[in-house]
């Protein structure tokens, strides 16, 4: 009777932050590479970042900075971006299989055929798609926004046309009512901002009466509609620096994001939402992205050293990079 080796699981080695650390930052300066690292990436990360910040403003510091190397601690659309602005540039990711629900909802398949079908109906439809979405989709739209400059661009769209909005169905929904534009709205929504729910909300508040309710426009309508404050992260951060006696906020929108409203404006209290347990009061932070929790110290330092995973420039770039330019640069 022969019996099958054991073949044993490899064992993940922790190494300390502190050290970790300094290895980045010698070989950041070895290599002339520049850490761009947005909000939602975990605070020890944004800390030793060169550049952190929301899609929009990661996306111009992408195109701006003159480093030969950029490691972009995301999700993989950002890190898309990043290249094809960039394309000289470059462009290492941590992990590449920090991906988005929000840019898996639309492929460019479905989108086209979409497209496709609205114009034979006869309908003269303008393409607009949220940041979220992977480059191959980017290529077959007209803008592309982020929650920092949607309103703007929807405003640029010409009001005999109708819009096609991809893939986020409640920020396209609360473009609909700020804007006054109607749009076909696309199915598509993020895995984080669609587990709030209203009945955890409203817990919240009843536990903390006076607090700020703070979410993204990213969240579903009803948790908006009993919101006191709406707005990108970049928005957030804005509006807790504008109030400068402390103040208690409940935040909906991603839990790492929270560290940023920390660092600059550290006066106020904030709370993650949902996950207010009802019996103790406690917060969990249950609003954490899969995705961009693949983001860590260890691999930031690995794909520095190694010079991967890298994004490689696709021919469908080109037709990105032209409405990339055009909806964040110009």
């Amino acid at each position: 009777m022969t019996t099958l080796p054991i073949v044993e699981k490899p064992t993940f080695v922790e190494e300390d932050p502190l050290d970790l650390m300094d290895e980045i930052d010698a070989l950041r300066k070895e290599k002339n590479a520049a850490i761009l690292a947005h909000f939602y990436t975990d605070g020890e990360i944004q800390d030793i970042a060169d550049f952190t910040g929301d899609s929009l403003k990661l996306a111009r510091d992408a195109a701006s900075i003159t480093n030969p190397i950029i490691v972009f601690s995301g999700v993989h659309f950002m890190g898309e971006s990043a290249k094809i602005l960039s394309p000289e540039k470059t462009v290492l990711v941590p992990d590449l299989l920090a991906g988005c629900s929000l840019a898996d909802s639309c492929n460019p398949h479905d989108l086209k055929a979409m497209q496709d079908q609205l114009r034979a109906e006869g309908r003269d439809i303008v393409t607009v798609a949220y940041i979220n979405t992977t480059a191959a989709t980017k290529s077959l739209c007209d803008w592309i926004v982020t929650s920092g400059n949607a309103r703007e661009i929807i405003d640029r769209v010409p009001k005999d046309k109708e819009i096609l909005f991809v893939p986020d169905q409640h920020l396209g929904r609360y473009l609909q009512e700020v804007t006054g534009r109607k749009m076909i709205l696309w199915p598509g929504s993020c895995m984080v901002h669609e587990m709030f729910s209203k009945q955890d909300l409203i817990r919240a508040k009843k536990n903390n009466p006076e607090s700020i309710i703070m979410a993204h426009p990213e969240c579903p309508q009803n948790i908006l509609e009993i919101c006191d404050f709406i707005g990108g992260t970049e928005k957030m951060r804005q509006y807790v620096v504008s109030l400068k006696e402390p103040q208690r906020f409940l935040v909906a929108t991603e839990v790492a994001m929270i560290h940023a409203l920390k660092k600059i404006a550290p006066q106020h209290e904030y709370i993650p939402v949902p996950g207010i347990f009802a019996d103790t009061g406690e917060t969990c932070a249950c609003n954490r992205c899969p995705h961009m929790a693949r983001n860590t110290l260890q691999k930031i330092r690995d794909c520095l050293r190694d010079g991967k995973p890298e994004i490689e420039w696709k021919p469908y770039f080109a037709d990105a990079k032209d409405v990339l330019e055009r909806s964040l640069l110009k």
